[in-house]
């Protein structure tokens, strides 16, 4: 159909005269201007800008026309440009415009669907409903045919990831597009609203000025390990003049490796002109005290964004400081960002406008990413596959940052063709084996199998210890039995977060002071959490739990000798939930060959043996009817037919991350006051923020049978569902040890 009529309109307002509203072509090429410039950040910057001219084709339609006009109807627009690309745009070029375009609104579609559960939208049948449409006159598209962009330039028919890296593209310019598209929308309705232009955030050059003035807070300091300190910060941003690409960091606990890697990041990043620093932490716990360590160290708190998924700007007291914050996540529009692996690896294999148009800003940028050996098992090669895509294809430079590096090396026989070779990652510590043994505070003990009574025994005999157990039923069995003695406290995840920050002060203050501390805990203390103990009991698990136990041992170096980390393996009922048990049965081989189980060679042995020596599958995603994510693109052929919605339900790190129940009354439940203020808050991502210190991630079993048998109640339900959900037995948490059991046949008594 050739589109004749030239006063088109791509945005209308409440204004009938239609004087103030956005002409089509204005809004055309705006969007065209701006992703042509966000793609320019990887090289494809004549693709972003036909994909901004043609995103919004559609909309000349008399039927989208009459739409802005009033009309109720629910007429597409997305998929005549889909269309056009994919019909006068020469092979996989215009198929991967047509993606992009199509799913500017609903979501990157599936070129073909491996899932039956899943709704029947592949490209073909998206484009097949669309309009045949001309281009509005005056709308020329350049010429492509010439211009291949940089991550597709070394394409080969013999490589392995041929298919990973197009479906890889595709992502980052469907990123460039939607982003492009936010942006231009947004800025034209701020100027009919007059809406402040929100300012522009602070650079890196400036950031570094003043991270180098903190940094030389520190030079005075004295004493072997501030000494190590310093040689291992001055050897980083040695590094820093290294070409971009991979890199790793492998500094022990208590190296200083968090203000190292940062220190590395922005000297790299000025020198190669690259565009910000993304901090990548496994854990939410320690994202908010990341990002607190590096505002101080930067001097500048706007230009830390902190983004995960239970952070809520809405909650946040200056209205426009909220809304400051909630831009700039949506396209991580700062020069740092600390956020989550969940958050980071979840965006990049997502298909979602809302989830995906921040990828781009991860070219030409500093990765860290911190513990890199915790990357789950069952996604490593897809995690692999796309950190290489980042620093091969896209400019980025990605540090593996850890105090036991993974063995990921082709080199140490990993045979999956995701691994690393050795040339290509560079270490940033000077001479990780030394300083290891610098900084080695501990001597691990093996203990054999340990019952319940003799774990009590040694925990009485012992005036400051930490014990960590692999399940929080057998941490709440061994802390009831010690519950009399002086010192004995209790850290899990069944308490509420305030719960928990209180828990640690005590230990903390108890330590300073010399008094009795006998903390019992589950893994979630390995998380970063900076207390300092002469005594660790550990249940055996993987090599890298250990030694991050180990890390709450001595973690300062003021013993006279080393510290004590006794591991042992539970007698009994109590061995680690299912997952897990792999990585105790491997830790315990490597503790029974090799006399110090935290060197580097026997972290070595642990990796090669979690990762071939039992031939672990490392890609099992269900992408429907197919295992595995590589899989899944290795089957879609070499026509394009990638399956992006299949994979961006596929992929989760968090199988069953859990859900909240917020504990109510009491010491460490909310309060009837903030209750009542809250029951007229219309936002529920502000109301979520004000709950989070009082909730409690169960299973899904057990909170609905809570709220079978009355013992918990929905909030709220009207309104946002079974968002929130209230316990309102309070007999069921502990003032000392938090909820009880996470077991369903606990419950029987509420039931008379």
């Amino acid at each position: 159909m050739k589109i004749q009529n030239p006063e088109l309109f791509a945005h209308s307002t409440k204004n009938t005269s239609r004087l103030d509203w956005e002409l089509l072509e204005d809004h055309l090429s705006g969007v065209g201007d701006r992703s042509k410039a966000n793609a320019d950040g990887f090289g494809a910057a004549r693709w972003g800008g036909i994909a901004g001219l043609l995103h919004d084709l559609g909309k000349a339609k008399p039927e989208f026309q009459a739409k802005l006009r009033g009309e109720n109807n629910a007429e597409p627009h997305s998929g005549e440009g889909a269309r056009y690309a994919h019909d006068q745009i020469d092979g996989l070029a215009g198929k991967i415009l047509a993606y992009c375009i199509a799913g500017h609104h609903a979501g990157l579609p599936n070129g073909i669907t491996y899932s039956d559960a899943l709704p029947p939208t592949p490209l073909s049948e998206r484009l097949k409903s669309a309009q045949e449409l001309a281009l509005p006159e005056g709308l020329t598209l350049p010429p492509i045919r010439e211009q291949i962009p940089a991550p597709l330039q070394s394409l080969t028919l013999g490589d392995p990831f041929v298919n990973f890296k197009l479906h890889f593209f595709t992502r980052m310019l469907f990123s460039a597009l939607t982003d492009a598209d936010f942006l231009a929308t947004q800025r034209f309705y701020d100027e009919i609203e007059n809406r402040i232009p929100q300012s522009a955030p602070p650079v890196l050059a400036d950031l570094a000025v003043a991270l180098q003035a903190h940094l030389a807070t520190f030079g005075g300091a004295t004493g072997d390990v501030n000494q190590i300190r310093a040689e291992i910060l001055a050897r980083v941003r040695e590094g820093a003049a290294d070409k971009p690409g991979l890199f790793s960091l492998t500094v022990p606990t208590g190296g200083g490796k968090t203000l190292a890697s940062l220190a590395f990041a922005m000297d790299h990043a000025q020198r190669y002109g690259l565009q910000r620093v993304v901090y990548v932490i496994p854990y939410t716990s320690i994202v908010e005290q990341t990002a607190q360590v590096f505002r101080k160290a930067l001097g500048n708190s706007d230009a830390v964004l902190e983004h995960h998924a239970s952070f809520d700007w809405e909650g946040l007291d200056d209205a426009s400081e909220s809304e400051r914050l909630k831009r700039a996540a949506q396209n991580w529009d700062r020069p740092v960002v600390v956020t989550t692996a969940v958050q980071f690896f979840e965006s990049l294999f997502a298909n979602r406008p809302s989830k995906c148009r921040k990828l781009h800003r991860l070219a030409n940028s500093v990765i860290i990413l911190d513990e890199a050996q915790t990357l789950p098992l069952r996604l490593l090669r897809p995690c692999l596959a796309a950190i290489k895509e980042l620093a091969g294809g896209y400019g980025a430079s990605v540090v593996l940052c850890t105090a036991t590096q993974p063995a990921l090396l082709k080199e140490d026989g990993f045979s999956h063709p995701e691994g690393f070779a050795r040339a290509e990652v560079r270490e940033l510590a000077p001479d990780p084996p030394r300083l290891y043994e610098k900084l080695r505070r501990v001597r691990v003990t093996q203990m054999g199998k340990v019952g319940d009574d003799a774990l009590a025994q040694q925990l009485q005999g012992t005036k400051q210890v930490l014990m960590i157990l692999n399940n929080r039923r057998h941490a709440r069995t061994i802390f009831d039995r010690i519950r009399p003695l002086p010192g004995a406290m209790h850290l899990t995840t069944n308490m509420t977060a305030a719960h928990r920050r209180r828990v640690l002060e005590n230990v903390r203050g108890r330590l300073q002071d010399g008094l009795p501390v006998r903390l019992i805990a589950t893994s979630l203390i390995e998380a970063g959490v900076d207390v300092d103990f002469p005594v660790v009991w550990r249940a055996v698990a993987g090599i890298d739990s250990i030694a991050q136990a180990a890390g709450r041992c001595n973690r300062e170096g003021k013993l006279s000798g080393r510290g004590k980390v006794f591991v042992f393996q539970t007698d009994g009922d109590h061995k680690p939930p299912a997952d897990l048990q792999q990585f105790a049965d491997i830790g315990a081989e490597v503790l029974a060959i090799h006399d110090d189980p935290l060197s580097l060679e026997a972290v070595r042995d642990y990796f090669r043996r979690l990762y071939w020596d039992r031939n672990q599958a490392l890609d099992t995603a269900q992408v429907g009817s197919v295992t595995g994510i590589m899989a899944a693109l290795e089957n879609s052929g070499n026509q394009g037919d990638f399956p992006f919605t299949d994979i961006a339900a596929a992929f989760r790190l968090i199988e069953d991350g859990g859900l909240p129940l917020i504990i109510r009354g009491g010491e460490w439940g909310v309060s009837s006051e903030l209750m009542d203020t809250l029951r007229f808050n219309p936002h529920a991502g502000s109301i979520a923020r004000q709950l989070q210190p009082f909730q409690v991630q169960v299973r899904q079993r057990f909170r609905s049978k809570l709220l079978h048998l009355g013992g918990a109640e929905i909030w709220r339900g009207e309104e946002f569902g079974e968002q929130f959900v209230l316990l309102s037995n309070s007999a069921l948490y502990d003032a000392e040890a938090g909820l009880g059991h996470e077991d369903t046949q606990d419950l029987g008594f509420m039931q008379t």
